[in-house]
């Protein structure tokens, strides 16, 4: 072990580039260990919520978003049965609209921005073990990358390897809270929709929505996991279109004169869970510590936002100030996992399914406002100083 890092970040993709993004920029010494290739894609819902955009423009990365003809997203419209409700995204803290990138584009963003800032990153590159002190303190890891064994010191082993965690599974986090339902849902995407807002339809019998991505428009199809097992019955595209076409006929008509131009993807459903986000040596991030439904299109909002409460607790490097991030992460997550939890169940009618995204809602404007009071993240020297003199 002849170079101790101030962090290794277990996973590339959004939550930990951004980690290690940040932990960069403020003096940490910084390695990323992923199993992917370098701007490879993953499953996702490309949405992201005024609090993400919010971090992406603070932390001057947006503008490559932006730059790379991301469509601006400018209202949300809700459809329900009766009725439709439409909210315009109004200009507040530097957010004048919302963008839904491919993950190719975002997470290459975030990496390269983590690499510019000085973090090593090791792409297809696998942990196989998080390593221990005497004490039982979590003290590095062990990686193979190219048939070659190699071990990494570090103050602080941070998993943000997705819903499965090494780090997470072998650190023994405990689960704080879990989800009753959850949906599964099948997508791809289309061009000639000339799509510019999120748009989002519920019915008792599932969900669907459209999502303004780079060259095209995702659309999904969700519903209750139950059905969902039930329904797939047939190849993937073949149940995709079946779904639209006989549940909901409004977007059945805008897609017909439309193209599919990828293949339909799929993703069965997962009962969300929130995780212990931290303890001697080691804290989770993104997917690792806290998985909600991706009906309500957060997850990527979660992790940008997690990943900065995270590297301020980092850089000061005292238990008090991860017991603060553990308080900040689960007080801002706690009700939209609960309300997560409500929408997905389909167990409402209209008028409470409305009151459920208002409620949704009004916790994102207290995540943006917690966010946008955030001061300068604090360097990791002070840190390392009081370490070698202590």
């Amino acid at each position: 072990m002849s170079v101790k890092y101030d962090v290794v970040i277990v996973g590339g993709r959004c939550a930990g580039a951004a980690t290690a993004l940040l932990a960069a920029r403020a003096g940490g010494r910084v390695v990323v260990i992923d199993k992917g290739g370098y701007g490879s894609d993953t499953l996702s819902t490309h949405a992201l919520m005024r609090g993400a955009v919010l971090q992406l423009h603070r932390w001057n990365v947006l503008h490559s978003i932006v730059n790379a003809r991301t469509p601006p997203v400018r209202s949300t419209t809700f459809r329900y049965t009766h009725t439709d409700v439409t909210v315009a995204i109004e200009p507040k803290h530097g957010v004048s609209a919302l963008y839904a990138p491919r993950r190719t584009l975002l997470d290459r963003v975030l990496a390269d921005a983590a690499m510019d800032a000085g973090a090593d990153i090791r792409f297809r590159c696998d942990v196989e073990r998080v390593l221990f002190d005497a004490a039982g303190r979590a003290c590095g890891v062990a990686v193979r990358d190219s048939g070659t064994s190699e071990t990494i010191a570090a103050d602080l082993v941070v998993g943000a390897d997705g819903r499965y965690s090494t780090v997470a599974a072998q650190v023994g986090a405990a689960t704080l809270r879990e989800a009753r339902h959850s949906t599964g849902s099948l997508y791809s995407y289309w061009e000639g929709l000339d799509q510019d807002a999120y748009d989002w339809t519920y019915r008792r019998h599932g969900s669907a929505g459209l999502i303004p991505t780079n060259d095209a428009t995702c659309v999904f199809v969700g519903l209750p996991w139950q059905r969902f097992r039930h329904e797939v019955d047939a190849p993937a595209p073949i149940v995709y279109r079946r779904l639209i076409r006989d549940g909901f006929e409004e977007l059945a008509a805008r897609l017909s004169g439309a193209r599919m131009v990828e293949r339909v993807r799929g993703f069965a459903g997962q009962r969300g869970f929130i995780k212990q986000g931290s303890g001697p040596g080691w804290a989770l991030v993104g997917d690792a510590g806290y998985f909600k439904d991706p009906l309500t299109a957060h997850g990527i909002t979660d992790a940008l936002r997690d990943a900065e409460l995270l590297v301020r607790a980092a850089a000061r490097g005292t238990d008090a100030a991860f017991a603060e991030y553990e308080r900040t992460r689960l007080d801002l997550s706690e009700k939209l996992f609960a309300i997560t939890d409500e929408i997905v169940s389909f167990d409402w009618d209209e008028g409470e399914a409305q009151a459920l995204h208002r409620a949704f809602s009004a916790e994102m404007g207290r995540e943006v406002r917690l966010l946008a009071g955030l001061n300068r993240i604090p360097s990791f020297a002070a840190h390392r100083d009081l370490q070698l003199t202590s």
